[in-house]
C-alpha cells in the first residue's frame, strides 16, 4: 500500500511564494533598472558638450583692450585632459573620495553599506558612500538636497554615465568641473586662485589642499579658513599614505604649512565702472545660462590716471569722483571715490549734489537758442526777482559787459537776467533736454545751482556741446558674447540733435573763454580745452566739467555729509585734477581745434573772487531747501586753510567841508572799473609784463580802457 506524501506545511508554502515573489520582483527591478540606466545613458550629452557646459552663468568682463577686468559668478580655469592633470592630483583625489574608482560600476555597494551602517550607528547620515561618479552627475545634473528621491536619480546617471563614458573621462569631466570654494569650478581654476598659477604645475601638498577642498569648499577653502585648508590637507596625505599611493616619508615631507598662498586681488576704482555697467545687461539681453564675455569701453590707462588725480587732488577729508566720456558717449574712465574698499558708493553716479555756476551751462545754451550771441550785451547791476537779490562774488557789478565776459567770469547778476529773460522754465527744460535726469525746480535761483544734479549726466550734457549739439548717451558695454556668439552690440545713436550746431559753437565759445581767462585757467593743458567750473555755499562742492581732443571729463569733489570744506573751489582742486587726466588721457591724441575761436573778454577782469578769497563762483548760499539765505546768515569766507577772512570794508567817506563847516558825508563816486582799479585791488606793478600761460596761443590785446564805450 502507497505511502501518501506528507503535506508541507502553510509556513513553508508562504515562505516559498514570498521568495518566488521577490525573486520575481528583484528580476522585474533589475529589469527595470538596466531600462532606466539604458534611457538614461541614450539621453545624456555627449563628452564635448559636457565638457563646454558650465555649473551656472559666468561672466567675464573685460577693458578696451581685452584685459579681464573682473570674473563673476563661476570661475573656470583651463581645461585640462586626462593625461595633462598632474598624476598626484588624481591619486589624492581618487584616495579622499572614492579608492574604489577603478572597481565599481558607478554606485559602490561597500560604500552605501557603510553609509548605511553609521547612520543607524550615529542616528543621522555623516557618510553619503557617493562616488566620483555620483557626485558628477549631483554637480552636473542635480542638487545637494538629501532625499532618496535624489539618490535614486543619482545612481541611475551615475551607472549610466558609467556605461557611455570611460573611467578616464569621468575623472576627467570631475576634476574640471567639480567645485572647489571661492568660486572657483575645476582644478586649474582652483589651483589660480588659491596658488597662483596653473594646476599643471601642483605640487603634492598643494594637490592635497585642493583635493581636500571637495567634502566642504565653504569650510576648507584657503580664503575662508587657511589653517582648516592646512589641516585637511594632512588628512589627505595620511589616507594617500594609508592606501599606499604615496610612501610614508614621501607624506612626513610634504609640508601643506608652507605652501604660499596667492593674495586676494584688490578692489581697486575699476569696481566702480563694473558696478555701474553691469546691471544694464538684464536690459541687454536675455541670456541666463551661457557664460558671457562682456567687451566693455574702460581704457586701463585712462583709469590709472584718472584714479591718481582724484587721489592726488581730492583734499583732505574730502571725497573726488571723475567721468570721463569718448565722443560717442563711451565712458573711459570712471572713479566714484578714492578708495573702493572703504567705500562703494559711487560718487560719479549715484551722489546728487548742487552744481554751483557749472549749471550756467544750460542758462547760456537757452540764451544763444532764443537769438542772442556771445557778443550780446547785458547789464551786470544789482537785480531783485521775486525777493532773490544775487550778488556777484566780487561785490561789485561792472556795468554793460558781453555775454562772453560775463560767462568767463561767472557775473550772476548776468545769468539771473538771462534766466528771468529766457524763462527759468525754459531753462530747466534745456537741462533736462541735456540729460539731466534729477528733479529741476524752477526758481530764480535755480540758475545759479541750485538744483541737484549727477556728475554723469553733466558730464554727459558737456559732451553733447562738444558733440556740436547731437546728444550724447553714456554706455559702458559694446558688446557681450555667448559660446563666441555676438548677442549684443552696441550701435551709437547720433539721430537726436539738442541744439542747432552754430548754438553749440557759441558756446563753446564762451566755454573756451573760461579756460583761457576766467575762473578755469587752472583747467589748461597746453591745448584747446573749453569747461566751466563749479562752487557751492560755503565750498561745499567743487565741480570742473570740459572737453578737448574729443575727450570730455566731469570731476566733482566734497564731503558725503556735505560739509564746508575750505578752500574747495571749482577752479582750484577740481580743475587741477581735470589736467592732471586730461594731461595724460589725450596725450596720444591729435590737438584739435574748436571751429571757433576764441575770443578774449573785452577787458582783463580777474577772475571772480574765489580766485582770491575762497568764495563760491556762484554767491549764492542757501540753505538745505535750496532757498537763499539772507545777507546777515552768510558766513565769512574762509581761505585755502580754512581761516576766516574779513570782508574789505566800504572806505571811509570824507566829509563835505562847506562854508568851513563840517557836513554830513557825500556819497562817493561810483569807482571805475579799470585797469588801474585791478592793479590796486591785486597789487600789480603796472610796468612788469603779462605773463602768458605757457602752451596757449597768444591773442590780439584786449582794448584800451578808452574804448570800452560801457564805462
Amino acid at each position: 500500500m502507497a505511502r501518501r506524501p506528507v503535506p508541507r506545511s502553510p509556513w513553508r508554502r508562504r515562505l516559498s511564494i514570498a521568495i518566488k515573489i521577490l525573486i520575481a520582483l528583484a528580476v522585474v527591478a533589475f529589469g527595470a533598472l538596466l531600462t532606466a540606466v539604458y534611457i538614461a545613458r541614450t539621453q545624456l550629452p555627449s563628452f564635448d558638450e559636457l565638457k563646454s557646459s558650465p555649473n551656472g552663468q559666468m561672466i567675464r568682463v573685460h577693458a578696451a583692450d581685452g584685459t579681464v577686468l573682473v570674473s563673476i559668478g563661476p570661475s573656470y580655469g583651463e581645461w585640462l585632459p586626462f593625461d595633462r592633470i598632474p598624476r598626484i592630483m588624481r591619486d589624492a583625489t581618487i584616495a579622499v573620495e572614492d579608492k574604489r574608482f577603478y572597481s565599481h560600476l558607478g554606485v559602490d555597494p561597500i560604500g552605501v553599506a557603510r553609509s548605511v551602517k553609521v547612520r543607524f550607528d550615529r542616528g543621522r547620515w555623516v557618510q553619503g558612500g557617493s562616488t566620483i561618479t555620483q557626485q558628477l552627475a549631483r554637480n552636473v545634473f542635480l542638487n545637494n538636497q538629501k532625499k532618496f528621491g535624489r539618490k535614486f536619480r543619482e545612481w541611475i546617471l551615475a551607472l549610466a554615465m558609467e556605461r557611455k563614458f570611460t573611467k578616464e573621462q569621468v575623472l576627467e569631466l570631475y576634476l574640471n568641473k567639480v567645485y572647489y570654494g571661492g568660486g572657483a569650478y575645476g582644478i586649474d581654476a582652483a589651483s589660480r586662485k588659491f596658488f597662483g598659477h596653473g594646476a599643471n604645475r601642483l605640487t603634492l601638498s598643494e594637490a592635497a589642499i585642493i583635493a581636500g577642498l571637495v567634502k566642504a569648499p565653504s569650510n576648507y577653502s584657503p580664503t575662508a579658513d587657511a589653517q582648516a585648508a592646512v589641516d585637511r590637507a594632512q588628512v589627505v596625505l595620511n589616507v594617500m599614505a594609508e592606501n599606499g599611493v604615496i610612501s610614508a616619508a614621501e607624506a612626513a615631507e610634504a609640508d601643506p604649512q608652507a605652501v604660499k598662498l596667492a593674495p586676494e586681488p584688490k578692489q581697486n576704482s575699476v569696481r566702480y565702472f563694473t558696478d555701474w555697467a553691469l546691471p544694464q545687461l538684464e536690459l541687454l539681453i536675455d541670456e541666463t545660462e551661457k557664460p558671457l564675455e562682456v567687451w566693455t569701453t574702460l581704457d586701463l590707462n585712462m583709469q590709472r590716471a584718472a584714479d591718481a588725480a582724484v587721489r592726488a587732488n581730492a583734499p583732505a577729508g574730502a571725497q573726488g569722483a571723475l567721468v570721463s566720456l569718448d565722443r560717442d558717449g563711451a565712458v573711459r574712465a570712471m572713479v566714484g571715490g578714492k578708495d573702493y574698499v572703504s567705500s562703494i558708493y559711487n560718487r560719479a553716479t549715484q551722489a546728487q549734489r548742487q552744481p554751483g555756476s557749472a549749471f550756467k551751462l544750460f542758462v547760456y545754451l537757452a540764451a544763444l537758442e532764443a537769438g542772442m550771441t556771445p557778443e550780446t550785451t547785458a547789464v551786470d547791476e544789482p537785480i531783485t526777482i521775486d525777493g532773490w537779490s544775487p550778488r556777484n562774488s566780487s561785490r561789485r557789478y561792472s556795468g554793460q559787459v558781453t555775454l562772453r565776459t560775463a560767462f568767463a567770469y561767472s557775473l550772476n547778476t548776468v545769468a539771473a537776467r538771462l534766466g528771468q529773460q529766457v524763462g527759468f522754465t525754459t531753462v530747466a527744460d534745456m537741462a533736462r533736454r541735456f540729460g539731466i535726469t534729477t528733479p529741476v525746480n524752477t526758481q530764480p535761483s535755480m540758475v545759479l545751482g541750485t538744483s541737484d544734479v549727477r556728475l554723469i549726466d553733466m558730464t554727459r550734457a558737456f559732451a553733447s556741446v562738444a558733440n556740436k549739439g547731437v546728444a550724447v548717451m553714456p554706455y559702458g558695454i559694446t558688446k557681450v558674447t555667448a559660446n563666441n556668439e555676438v548677442i549684443y552690440q552696441h550701435e551709437v545713436d547720433r539721430s537726436r540733435v539738442l541744439v542747432a550746431p552754430y548754438v553749440a559753437a557759441q558756446m563753446t565759445d564762451l566755454l573756451q573763454t573760461a579756460v583761457n581767462t576766467g575762473t578755469g585757467r587752472a583747467a589748461q593743458i597746453g591745448r584747446p580745452v573749453a569747461g566751466k567750473t563749479g562752487t557751492t555755499s560755503s565750498s561745499k562742492d567743487g565741480w570742473f566739467l570740459g572737453f578737448s581732443s574729443g575727450l570730455t571729463t566731469g570731476v566733482w569733489m566734497g564731503r558725503d555729509d556735505a560739509k564746508p570744506i575750505g578752500g574747495l573751489q571749482g577752479g582750484a582742486a577740481p580743475a587741477r585734477a581735470f589736467a592732471q587726466f586730461m594731461t595724460k588721457a589725450v596725450a596720444n591724441r591729435p590737438i584739435e581745434q574748436f571751429e571757433t575761436e576764441v575770443t578774449l573778454p573785452e577787458w582783463q577782469l580777474e577772475p571772480d573772487e574765489e580766485s582770491y578769497f575762497g568764495e563760491p563762483d556762484n554767491s549764492v548760499f542757501v540753505d538745505d531747501n535750496g532757498e537763499p539765505l539772507p545777507s546777515d546768515a552768510v558766513p565769512l569766507p574762509e581761505d585755502d586753510y580754512g581761516r576766516g577772512i574779513e570782508r574789505p570794508s566800504p572806505r571811509a567817506e570824507r566829509p563835505v567841508i562847506e562854508d568851513g563847516d563840517p557836513a554830513q558825508p557825500a556819497p562817493s563816486p561810483p569807482q571805475r572799473l579799470d585797469q588801474d582799479w585791478i592793479d590796486r585791488v591785486t597789487g600789480r606793478d603796472p610796468r612788469a609784463p603779462v605773463r602768458e600761460p605757457r602752451g596757449e596761443r597768444r591773442y590780439p590785446a584786449p582794448p584800451s580802457v578808452e574804448e570800452r564805450p560801457y564805462q
